[in-house]
């Protein structure tokens, strides 16, 4: 591919609003264009990096057996029901999905997944256990239409994703088609360059199921893993768990209301009364999706785990930040509030509050707090169970090492069920004993454009970016320096890339009438694996100039030697 013909623009100064080097590089490389907040064109180079992507998945998904199929991005409304099982360890919560009526005045939606239509595929073609198991992949955009969108690729409304399938006999065929997609993944996210880690992920609404995520660690990411280097235990912050202080035994002491004015945080309130953040009992508040009312206790020195929490209430449809009419109609007020003479709420404590005697918290009474407050004696709670976040420094509960917190980038997800729930409803087949048995089924999910901008956040370098060979556009970069005063650059030049399209070696050619720091400049911002230079100076030796773009090493090898390699010699 001729430069000169690319279509293309290079920028040297970065996005004023591009924060990540992924999002920097990919706009100044001219990989994408962004169209508005989480919308992006991809430009020619882009495209070749998608595909260089979607090769490395098709060819790993088809060596576990899977089978690919395209399935439709606009859905009849519902359908996204029909799997009764909502999209579980996304980057980041499912969105209520696009809604349109089309000419026939029928509810339409787009779609953000697809195991709706791949029931649909099981229900209507697996009759007999001699089909199964079966694996169905796709590859296809997915629009999100996330609100939140920002850091180019990190998080968007129109993505392209891979779906996947394993569709089985029984639970030992989902367990070997489980720990096929995990090798696979690894296979995957090897050969592009990156470093992933799997981790326990919220499964959302599976009803006990089990949930994993990939993630690509790095300081830009938008999700928290909890890591103990010891042991190798991993696991999403919303979901793990640790190990909990000792609480040394005390006897509860009386009641005691105490004036604390311009308290309401637990730092301030601390302070105020000379204790430790590890004496105060926290009141957090939140509406599940059902509409109901939580008050989630933990104590002063951790935060909630919505995740958790939301298990706990067994709440499906999420939570959000309660307002403070709906506290104060409950009884309790914002700043000052704890569950004493509450009610119309869920009270839910963390297991260490309610092992925790003699503790501070709110009076429900602005300006005044509860010293010596203990749970069972003062107020009992609905629920007690582990809904504190984990913190850096907490024991690991595999080996009792300290873990510590990394930040990452979802790249992929894993979702089963519990046994017994990962049927396919309404899709059976006849056993070899000539019953009628349920499929069973679990789903596996990439995000492609989220690994191209971690494959950037991984290799890049002040220059610009350094792809990975499975990766790159192109598998080399030539650059004619001088031909205008020698035409046996030019001639070279033309030989190399013509025995380089004869060898099926893919060369973007660089032969604009631009000075060699231009072209230098955008070689290294582009990034492709290996640049060769021709120049007067490299001709004089018979040679070409072979830059290794991500080490910067150079090396004069033979021009017969380079024109070999390219023809595929």
């Amino acid at each position: 591919m001729r430069l000169s013909l690319l279509f293309l623009e290079t920028l040297r100064d970065d996005p004023a609003d591009a924060r990540q080097p992924s999002h920097r590089l990919l706009i100044r490389a001219g990989y994408v264009r962004e169209l508005g907040a989480g919308t992006h064109a991809l430009l020619p180079l882009g495209i070749r990096v998608r595909r260089r992507v979607e090769q490395v998945i098709r060819e790993e998904l088809d060596r576990i057996g899977g089978q690919e199929v395209a399935m439709p991005v606009v859905q009849p409304a519902g359908a996204g029901q029909a799997g009764g099982r909502p999209e579980a360890g996304a980057p980041e919560p499912e969105p209520e999905p696009v809604r349109f009526r089309d000419r026939a005045g029928r509810e339409m939606v787009l779609a953000t997944s697809h195991e709706a239509p791949v029931v649909e595929l099981i229900r209507g073609v697996v009759r007999s256990w001699r089909q199964l198991p079966v694996v169905l992949y796709q590859l296809q955009p997915a629009f999100r239409d996330d609100p939140r969108a920002h850091g180019g690729f990190l998080r968007v409304r129109e993505s392209v994703v891979q779906d996947s399938y394993s569709c089985d006999r029984d639970d030992a065929g989902l367990e070997r088609a489980w720990q096929r997609h995990i090798e696979a993944y690894r296979r995957i996210f090897e050969r592009l360059g990156l470093r992933v880690i799997p981790a326990g992920a919220d499964a959302g609404s599976t009803e006990g199921g089990e949930a994993l995520e990939f993630l690509a660690l790095g300081p830009h990411g938008d999700d928290v893993v909890v890591l103990c280097e010891a042991c190798g235990h991993a696991a999403d912050r919303r979901v793990a768990r640790a190990g909990r202080p000792r609480v040394p035994p005390e006897e509860p002491l009386p009641v005691e209301e105490v004036p604390t004015p311009h308290a309401a945080t637990i730092a301030d309130l601390a302070r105020l009364l000379g204790v430790g953040e590890d004496r105060t009992a926290k009141a957090t508040f939140f509406v599940t999706g059902e509409g109901r009312l939580v008050t989630a206790i933990v104590r002063g020195d951790f935060e909630v785990s919505e995740a958790k929490l939301a298990s706990a209430a067994g709440s499906t449809g999420g939570l959000r930040p309660a307002h403070a009419e709906e506290i104060r109609a409950a009884g309790m007020e914002p700043g000052y509030a704890s569950p004493i003479g509450a009610h119309g709420t869920l009270v839910v404590v963390d297991e260490l509050v309610a092992r925790s005697a003699n503790l501070v918290a709110g009076a429900n009474r602005e300006g005044y707090h509860l010293r010596n407050v203990n749970v069972g004696r003062d107020f009992v709670p609905d629920l007690v169970a582990e809904i504190a976040e984990v913190r850096a420094g907490d024991p690991c509960p595999r080996c009792g090492a300290p873990v510590t917190l990394r930040t990452g980038t979802v790249i992929a997800t894993m979702v089963r069920l519990a046994t017994g729930r990962a049927e396919v409803p309404g899709a059976t087949y006849l056993g070899e004993d000539g019953e009628r048995r349920p499929v069973v089924m679990a789903a596996y999910r990439a995000w492609l454009l989220r690994a191209v901008a971690a494959v950037v956040e991984e290799h890049h370098d002040a220059k610009g970016i350094t792809w990975p060979r499975e990766v790159a556009p192109f598998h080399a970069h030539l650059v004619a320096i001088g031909a205008s005063r020698d035409p046996r650059v030019s001639e070279t030049c033309e030989r190399l890339h013509d025995a380089a399209l004869r060898g099926g070696r893919e060369v973007l050619y660089d032969d604009r009438d631009e000075s060699p720091g231009v072209k230098f400049a955008d070689a290294e911002l582009l990034g492709m694996p290996t640049i060769l230079t021709v120049s007067p100076r490299s001709l004089a030796q018979d040679a070409v100039e072979v830059t290794d773009r991500a080490t910067g090493e150079r090396t004069l090898v033979p021009l017969a030697e380079v024109e070999a390699g390219l023809a595929g010699g």
